[in-house]
């Protein structure tokens, strides 16, 4: 499975984390994908690779707010 396709399934996944570290460890495996399609990007400079990028940090924004909790 390469890194493009391992992003797609982890964005079109159904997000129903039960738990605290459930969201904990969704969070850090989108931004261990961010980062290597970063590095992907920095190579060869496609703008589809971006717009993936800036889909899967707005599901880790929403991730990250609801472990922070809501005031």
């Amino acid at each position: 499975m390469t890194l493009t396709e391992k992003a797609v399934e982890f964005e079109t996944r159904k997000f129903s984390f039960k738990t605290t570290s459930d969201r904990i460890i969704a969070s850090r495996e989108v931004k261990a994908l961010i980062l290597e399609l970063n590095e992907v990007y920095k190579k060869d400079k496609d703008p589809e690779i971006m717009d993936l990028m800036k889909r899967l940090t707005v599901v880790k924004q929403k991730i990250e707010k609801r472990l922070k909790g809501r005031p």
